[in-house]
């Protein structure tokens, strides 16, 4: 097992700045997911902690010793890419101890780990298979074998489960969870998948444009983003953003105003008007029915579209400006052109920046 600690990490090509000067410590043994939309710099940071790019700027640590300058081979690292990359040709058990190709172990120990490794990815009665007759997880799994066959100090994951169905996806997400409870090795995981990210990570890093927006455990980042694109990348459906302007301690909503109401507006004082964005998640929004108070914060709207997903019913609601979506209780129907009002708890209502869209309450 091995800390990974990125200094000032910078990546050029030409006149091109990927990764701008990113600062990040990864501790020994934890679970770090790289989110973000393609082109952030996810994949070019994991790359160049893997050593499979140059990196411009910035010095990059594996268990304290700087590999700047070091070959992917000396950094005692493994990588699982999104494509399989095993022999057709091949076992299984052929294709996990390639993974052994290079080393000096005996041939008895070889096939030990080999076994010890397909114990542990459930591979044992497919040893003698090819891949042609294994499935997309099987397949997976066995890349993963090869890598851990190894016994490395850090595991790179770049966007593995990506070309597998939704299934089987979910049941990948289970399998490398267990199976980094069971090692315990450092394991840095590439994805544009928030749900991957939420359901994976012992500490989420959301990046983009080259650029760490927010580090921090995945309700950390959920219940408080920093910036309005974290809130929105993180969580699904994605966050509601309502544009207000702050006036003399209170919020006012424009063209919304006859459909917002919101009474806790302490801490809000500002000088003079100020541009904001005012965020809420649909999951805090709560159907208001006859019996039900004011609440802190009130909205209403009409019904474009319902979306059922069984347990809820999520509802997307038009307002004289814009929409929001909400969650809604799955006993009965919704239906288009019919008004719902909703409410949340002020302590659910942030309040983001409108230029800089940096969370300030």
């Amino acid at each position: 097992m091995a800390s990974i600690e990125l200094n000032k990490i910078v990546k050029k090509y030409g006149s091109v700045t990927a990764v701008h000067g990113i600062d990040l410590t990864i501790k020994d043994g934890e679970f770090v997911v790289f989110v973000g939309p393609s082109g952030c710099g996810k994949s070019t940071t994991l790359r160049m902690i893997a050593g499979l790019e140059d990196i411009s700027g910035g010095e990059l640590r594996i268990g304290g010793e700087v590999v700047n300058q070091r070959e992917p081979k000396q950094r005692n690292i493994a990588m699982v890419f999104q494509n399989y990359a095993i022999y057709p040709h091949m076992t299984v058990a052929e294709n996990i101890g390639f993974g052994l190709y290079t080393s000096k172990l005996g041939k008895a120990e070889k096939e030990a780990r080999i076994r010890e490794t397909a114990k542990v990815l459930g591979l044992e009665k497919l040893l003698e298979r090819r891949p042609a007759a294994l499935s997309g997880g099987q397949r997976q799994r066995v890349a993963i074998g090869r890598a851990m066959v190894r016994d490395p100090a850090v595991f790179l994951f770049d966007e593995p489960l990506s070309n597998l169905d939704a299934q089987l996806r979910g049941q990948m997400r289970l399998e490398i969870k267990q199976l980094h409870q069971r090692l315990g090795t450092t394991i840095v995981f590439v994805t544009h998948d928030q749900v991957e990210a939420m359901s994976l990570a012992d500490k989420i890093v959301v990046m983009r444009d080259g650029h760490i927006l927010q580090v921090g455990a995945p309700m950390d980042l959920y219940n408080r983003p920093g910036d309005i694109f974290t809130a929105r990348f993180i969580g699904s459906p994605e966050m509601n953003i309502i544009g207000a302007t702050l006036q003399d301690g209170r919020a006012e909503f424009g063209a919304n105003a006859a459909a917002i109401r919101w009474n806790a507006t302490a801490g809000l004082s500002s000088d003079g008007d100020r541009k904001v964005s005012i965020g809420v998640r649909p999951q805090e929004l709560t159907l208001k029915t006859e019996d039900d108070g004011q609440g802190d914060f009130l909205i209403e709207g009409t019904v474009r579209v319902a979306e059922p997903h069984g347990s809820e019913t999520f509802v997307h609601l038009d307002l004289t400006e814009g929409s929001i979506v909400a969650r809604a209780p799955s006993e009965r129907v919704y239906r288009p052109g019919e008004k719902l009002s909703f409410v949340a708890e002020g302590k659910n209502v942030r309040i983001f920046d409108a230029a800089t869209e940096k969370l300030l309450h």
